[in-house]
């Protein structure tokens, strides 16, 4: 029988992806089947309760402390976890440090006086505090990326007004990636320096661009994350117009690529006006948006990721870049070793801007109605991630569902995204091997074939290492794609091929 424990940290305020990282760590002990770490907060408290590991919660926790929350198999390993949980923490505060007793600022008004040549605040507070810090990182003259998520529409758009009338950058709400003068921030790549500018209301969108860039010969001279919101008719795109007026007065960017989901028509109609009154070449990407719009007003449109970073890296270059090359996967060959009615494909993402492009080559490739039908989740939304880490950080919860659609006798296809680069998982090929060995077991013994496609969006200089994480996919019979976009595409392929074999001469 199970015990649910807590240990509350007094004044112990730490960054969320530290505490998703120690997380993960802890919920891999022996003995531990959840653990959840976060700020006291009256949401996050909200979470804890939610996922089951709320009962008997010290009442007294404020904001300020932050509680280790665990489900084990008994006291004795819910203590080591505890113990364990303790070290990680001091250990990443002596990191922090670097070894000596180096000031650690409590406000923003001690960390400029610690660092008085700063020019941006990263700010990771839970949701509710968040919008305060970063108002008053604008009253001090300094850009903010703003990680923190949960933080209220209106709160968003009185942040980015300031910014504006200040010529500040306000990134993000919920901002997962950045890369500003060659320093990455949040989720992001080992990309080289270039002369291509990208403005992003979405984070892994960023990270496919900008790697693919790099595969393509290219370079980045910044990418600027704006938060997923941003051009919402609410918020007006205030941020993307300001990137790109950035970018388009900056000597080192010859190429800005605009990066999301489709606007809101307003919003879309002034973005592509200051697209149309660019300086420089301008490449948009509104995912599953109108393309003839865009032509429209002199910029280059892209269906996908690879396509803008193909068009950009060309428009750089002076000639366009010879196109990737996939392994020799043939869709025909993979769906004659299925069995009728496997027709679906379990698209198992970590980042949602992945799963969207997916979404949209598929109804491209198979219609709407057939589309439909597939299974393309983000798992890293909120629905998933109550209580626990993200997936680009924590592969658990993906490897679970791994597994459940090996057991799934309308599974043709899993199809994977591998996210490499900072505070990613070490290995996250590797961590995905034992499940996807097991789903294709259970599949073998019930007599079907299960494909396993998956694209890696990642560089050789990343700290996880492009080769080598395709190798171990590769060694494990996974069928590798050059870009996410391509890898849809031939899991679409499979579903329709297979579709063709079943239909009578």
């Amino acid at each position: 029988m199970s015990v649910v424990r807590q240990r509350v940290f007094r004044n112990a305020y730490r960054d969320s992806v530290e505490l998703m990282r120690i997380a993960s760590e802890i919920e891999g002990l022996p003995g531990v089947t959840r653990a959840g770490l976060v700020m006291c907060t009256p949401a996050n408290l909200a979470i804890v309760a939610e996922a089951g590991l709320g009962k008997g919660l010290d009442p007294a926790a404020g904001p300020n402390d932050m509680v280790v929350a665990l489900a084990a198999n008994d006291d004795a390993a819910a203590e080591a976890a505890f113990e364990r949980a303790t070290a990680l923490m001091r250990g990443a505060a002596v990191e922090a440090a670097s070894g000596g007793q180096r000031f650690v600022p409590t406000t923003i008004a001690e960390a400029i006086g610690d660092l008085p040549e700063a020019n941006l605040a990263l700010i990771s507070t839970p949701g509710t505090y968040a919008a305060a810090e970063a108002m008053k990182a604008l009253k001090h003259g300094l850009h903010v990326f703003l990680f923190s998520d949960n933080v209220p529409i209106q709160d968003e758009i009185e942040l980015k007004r300031i910014g504006e009338r200040k010529g500040l950058l306000v990134m993000g709400p919920d901002c997962g990636t950045a890369i500003l003068d060659g320093v990455p921030l949040g989720f992001a790549n080992a990309v080289r320096r270039g002369r291509v500018g990208l403005v992003g209301a979405s984070g892994t969108g960023l990270q496919q661009v900008t790697c693919l860039l790099d595969a393509f010969g290219a370079g980045v001279s910044q990418a600027i994350g704006v938060g997923g919101r941003d051009l919402h008719e609410e918020v007006g795109g205030t941020m993307m117009l300001a990137a790109l007026e950035r970018l388009v007065a900056d000597d080192g960017t010859d190429v800005v690529v605009l990066i999301s989901k489709p606007p809101a028509p307003s919003v879309a109609a002034r973005v592509l006006a200051a697209a149309s009154a660019a300086s420089k070449p301008v490449v948009v990407n509104f995912l599953g948006g109108d393309a003839d719009a865009i032509r429209a007003s002199g910029a280059h449109p892209a269906t996908t990721f690879e396509g803008a970073a193909h068009t950009a890296a060309g428009l750089s270059l002076g000639s366009p870049p010879s196109p990737l090359q996939d392994d020799a996967a043939n869709p025909d060959e993979l769906a004659a070793a299925l069995r009728a009615g496997q027709d679906r494909i379990a698209g198992l993402y970590s980042g949602g801007s992945l799963a969207s492009e997916a979404k949209v080559v598929l109804k491209t490739l198979l219609g709407d109605e057939i589309a439909r039908t597939q299974r393309i989740v983000d798992l890293g939304d909120d629905e998933y991630t109550v209580g626990r880490p993200h997936p680009m950080i924590d592969p658990r919860l993906r490897s679970e569902k791994i597994e459940e659609a090996g057991n799934d006798r309308q599974v043709a296809v899993v199809l994977l995204d591998i996210v490499l680069g900072y505070a990613s998982h070490p290995d996250p090929a590797g961590a995905l091997i034992p499940a996807i060995h097991a789903a294709r077991e259970a599949a073998a013994t019930d007599g079907r074939s299960l494909a396993v496609i998956a694209s890696v969006c990642g560089t050789p200089n990343d700290p996880q290492g492009l080769a080598g994480q395709r190798a171990i996919l590769a060694d494990a019979g996974v069928h590798l794609a050059a870009s996410n976009a391509r890898a849809a595409r031939l899991a679409g392929l499979v579903v329709q091929h297979a579709a063709l074999r079943e239909v009578p001469a």
